[in-house]
């Protein structure tokens, strides 16, 4: 078991205030992925859960036990905290062999032989690296050396698995190969990882959660799907998705409890149950209209519920095509699946399914309207 409590964790460099009251739980066998742009205090929290950074305020429990109690000064030991960390950089012994660098950890704990060569076996065969087990690491590519540090982790069977940017120095392929990876370590072994990235497909297909911190704080815990189709505010709007969010502007009116909406993507109302608890301001007020490109149907012809709009750009990528296009004063963005081609200034027709789509408030930024 290894479930993790953070509860008002403050860290303070000098003056800079990096953590502001951090309220987070990880729960067991979470795959949990602290995610945000750089500086926004994600590896700051990843160091605090190991015991290497010491914060002036908070607690923070696993499995019920404190493990730091700031008021009473008390940190644990990371060696008592049952973890294991890997960093960006490999960090192997240049010096020892793959068996040697694995095998290290194990003999410090003082294991039989025969648990050592086990746990040894058992971590080269997840990771799919047995015929490296004689080569330094040196001999090995940055995918073959962040297998082993990762084999290395694994080995002393730890309940919590630290990840700080692991994948951040392998090239585009390999990153989709060690992501299986982790996936599948995760699936196996049951144990609790904390991740840290500032790449959202990373944290999107692998967590079971995500955190997403913004300057200091935790700005939204939920699943990746609920994440990506209701972001909390528009900041985090922006960050998730590729392509990002199309936004527009438009007005909004609370009326015999249904939303009203308009922009330049037509009139809409929405039913009281797709609403957030989020306060309503009276009257008419400004609203942003958001909507992913990928929900924004392309026609050529007319048909009931399409919106006549203007081709501004084509943009073929293989796989898919980005269409840009205009209604009014405002443009917005299109992917089709596929290969599709479009004239610039083509008139077409376009869907987009009310239910995808979000409703912020303009002042408070503050999702008011959930899509489904």
């Amino acid at each position: 078991m290894s479930r993790i409590e953070l509860k008002h964790i403050d860290k303070f460099y000098g003056d800079n205030h990096v953590l502001k009251d951090i309220n987070l739980v990880i729960e067991d066998g979470d795959f949990m992925t602290l995610l945000g742009p750089s500086g926004c205090g994600k590896t700051t929290t990843l160091r605090v859960v190991s015991g290497l950074e010491k914060p002036q305020n908070g607690v923070m429990t696993i499995d019920g036990q404190e493990m730091i109690n700031a008021d009473l000064a008390y940190y644990a030991e990371p060696s008592k905290r049952g973890l294991n960390l890997v960093f960006q950089s490999y960090a192997l012994w240049p010096h020892m062999t793959v068996r040697e660098n694995i095998a290290f950890g194990l003999k410090i704990q003082k294991l039989p032989k025969a648990e050592i060569e086990k746990r040894l076996q058992d971590s080269l065969r997840m990771m799919r690296i047995e015929e490296y087990i004689d080569r330094y690491p040196n001999e090995l590519s940055g995918g073959q050396q962040q297998r082993v540090a990762i084999a290395r982790a694994v080995a002393s069977n730890p309940k919590l698995l630290l990840l700080d940017e692991p994948l951040s120095n392998l090239d585009a392929r390999l990153r989709i190969d060690m992501r299986s990876e982790l996936q599948r370590i995760h699936r196996e072994l049951g144990t609790t990882i904390i991740y840290v990235t500032h790449d959202q497909v990373e944290a999107l297909t692998m967590s079971t959660k995500i955190a997403l911190f913004k300057k200091g704080e935790l700005s939204q815990v939920a699943t990746p799907m609920d994440l990506y189709m209701n972001p909390i505010d528009l900041e985090a709007a922006d960050f998730i998705g590729n392509p990002r969010i199309n936004f527009l502007e438009g007005t909004a009116r609370l009326a015999d409890g249904k939303l009203h909406v308009k922009s330049e993507l037509g009139e809409h109302i929405f039913d009281a149950a797709d609403m957030t608890d989020e306060p309503i301001p009276e009257g008419e007020f400004p609203c942003v209209v958001a909507i992913r490109p990928e929900q924004v149907q392309i026609f050529e012809e007319d048909g009931p519920g399409r919106l006549p709009v203007t081709v501004y750009a084509n943009q073929p990528a293989g796989s898919e095509t980005l269409v840009s296009l205009q209604a009014g004063k405002s443009d917005f963005l299109s992917k089709q699946i596929g290969l599709a081609h479009y004239e610039i200034n083509q008139k077409v027709f376009v869907q987009i399914p009310p239910e995808k789509i979000n409703i912020y408030d303009a002042k408070s930024t503050r999702l008011i309207k959930r899509a489904r």
